[in-house]
């Protein structure tokens, strides 16, 4: 086995958790979510979808395939993100699930690519040397960042539905979420910019966890409804993409200026 971090064990073992969930329920999960209920042959890819989820999972626990699996997953969410979330801008432009289906998405491309990255440019980074190594972990936060900030918008623009599920036993509820959705978007200017973006990466990281374990497990604990379900293992799977790109930034300095968007633009002008 090959186990780079404790984010990429826990994104694998997620990735397994949800490919036998899709199985047995026989739906999609959160992750594969936003297929048209009309699709021709939708039931075919909710379950290939879930073998993907499971077999990439496990494949990512292996020395000898994770480059190969890692990479599999990466174009399968690409092209989830391209065909089933990004055409609702167009049809809802205004919604903020339109940026949140978007988002979660973008996490999970993010960790992927991570993945990807570090793999790829272990076993040969000259194949796709854009993709991998240190230029592929930069999309892969440009990904992430961009993520954050729907996160965050979402606070200030659904703020009520935010207030109530704030525990009863934390004072000033909308202060938090305030504070919660600024914390949000500031992270994902921080990992855009390469300003402080280990800290800001691993700090939304922490949030999102914090989420899952104060806000979703009391409720799912307490007998939580499909819809609360649903918004649980969101949360989990949106904590262990982050956990997986905060584990990228390993070796950085806390507080650092890395190289950033305007990098990575810059690259490309002079590569092409």
């Amino acid at each position: 086995m090959r186990i780079v971090s404790w984010g990429h064990a826990v994104f694998a073992g997620t990735m397994i958790a949800l490919g036998i969930m899709g199985l047995i329920k026989g739906n999609f999960t959160s992750t594969w979510s936003g297929v048209p209920r009309n699709l021709p042959m939708r039931e075919t890819l909710m379950y290939l979808s879930a073998l993907i989820s499971l077999l990439c999972g496990i494949g990512l626990l292996w020395r000898r395939t994770a480059a190969a699996t890692s990479s599999m997953l990466l174009g399968y969410l690409l092209l989830w993100l391209l065909l089933f979330r990004l055409p609702h801008i167009l049809s809802a432009p205004a919604a903020i699930g339109t940026w949140w289906g978007i988002g979660d998405t973008a996490v999970m491309v993010a960790a992927a690519w991570a993945l990807f990255a570090q793999f790829a440019a272990e076993r040969d980074g000259r194949s796709l040397p854009f993709a991998s190594g240190d230029k592929g972990l930069l999309i892969a936060r440009i990904f992430y960042g961009l993520a954050l900030i729907p996160f965050g918008v979402a606070h200030f623009t659904n703020v009520k539905e935010t207030v109530v599920l704030i525990p009863p036993w934390l004072p000033w509820h909308m202060s938090w979420a305030y504070f919660t959705g600024g914390a949000f978007i500031a992270a994902g200017v921080a990992v855009l910019t390469g300003v402080y973006a280990r800290l800001a990466a691993t700090l939304s990281a922490l949030e999102l966890g914090l989420f899952t374990l104060v806000i979703w497990v009391p409720i799912v604990a307490a007998s939580a409804n499909a819809f609360q379900w649903t918004e649980f293992v969101t949360s989990w799977v949106l904590t262990a993409g982050a956990w997986v790109v905060a584990d990228s930034y390993r070796g950085t300095p806390w507080l650092a200026e890395r190289r950033s968007l305007s990098y990575l633009i810059s690259s490309a002008e002079h590569s092409s």
